[in-house]
């Protein structure tokens, strides 16, 4: 069981990041720059990672670090993993849809994931065995944190599969998985042609319910997508929405089925749902 120390040494740097991205935003001096495939980055994404470890160390000076954006530090049985803001184009855009991840993983085990939103006001975390929650931390609003709940069963070509990144940029590879995938489902989410791409394909958004949802996983966690796949990525894409799906009924693996966050591939999916899409994967390979 995680310390509950942990927890809330979490929600502390989840406000602390929040008070970064939003000091920069009013600042109005975003510096952006493209990685290598494609994606933006700005200085505010190191900046949250490096004050986030720093405060990390302050607490527990021998766990070990991971983030997007800097290199891994320290080798231990406790390691944060943390994505200081997810949704950069949304951030420099000026819109709300943009997060922190936050995750601590044990031995190997995902033991806390948090998404915190700061422009929204709404933050999604969860610990093994305690449940899943979302609670608003509006000012203006704000609301006592409830417990998130996932209809279970369903039938694959039922379904609303949300799919990422946009076939843009992905391999041939990918594009395959997605393009059969989307075959057997009632809706992808975005709606797109996913087996080709060209000069005239068109710009893709990040799935999203318009609802201040910032992340395809909490989208299967509140239950506003059936299933959502997630490819290209890396650990601090995926660890923080682990235990928040999985607390809250639903299903993660890779595409060969296994737990691990270290494969690039995320399926997050309701159960009963999510063996369906194996499936199709597997058939199709």
């Amino acid at each position: 069981m995680t310390d509950p120390a942990v927890l809330v040494l979490a929600h502390h740097l989840a406000d602390r990041a929040g008070a970064i991205a939003q000091h920069h935003l009013a600042a109005d001096g975003l510096t952006v720059r493209a990685k290598g495939d494609g994606s933006p980055v700005t200085d505010v994404d190191r900046e949250i990672e490096q004050t986030l470890w720093s405060q990390i160390r302050q607490h527990y000076s021998n766990d070990a670090f991971l983030g997007e954006e800097s290199d891994a530090f320290g080798t231990a049985h406790r390691r944060w993993i943390i994505d200081g803001i997810d949704g950069t184009a949304s951030f420099i855009a000026g819109e709300p849809e943009w997060s922190t991840l936050i995750a601590v993983e044990e031995d190997g085990d995902i033991t806390l994931g948090m998404v915190s939103a700061p422009a929204l006001g709404r933050r999604w975390w969860a610990v093994p065995g305690t449940g899943s929650w979302e609670g608003s931390y509006s000012s203006q609003s704000p609301t006592p944190p409830h417990r998130l709940s996932i209809a279970d069963g369903g039938d694959v070509h039922d379904a609303t599969l949300g799919i990422w990144p946009p076939s843009t940029r992905m391999s041939e590879s990918q594009r395959t998985i997605a393009a059969t995938l989307a075959e057997h489902v009632a809706h992808t989410r975005p709606s797109r042609e996913w087996s080709t791409v060209g000069p005239t394909t068109p710009p893709a958004r990040k799935p999203s319910a318009g609802s201040g949802t910032c992340h395809g996983g909490l989208l299967v966690a509140t239950g506003q997508l059936d299933a959502f796949l997630l490819m290209g990525a890396g650990p601090w894409d995926i660890a923080a929405l682990v235990p928040i799906v999985q607390e809250a009924g639903g299903v993660f693996s890779d595409l060969s089925g296994q737990q691990r966050i270290d494969t690039g591939v995320a399926l997050f999916a309701r159960s009963g749902l999510h063996q369906q899409l194996l499936d199709i994967v597997a058939s199709a390979c």
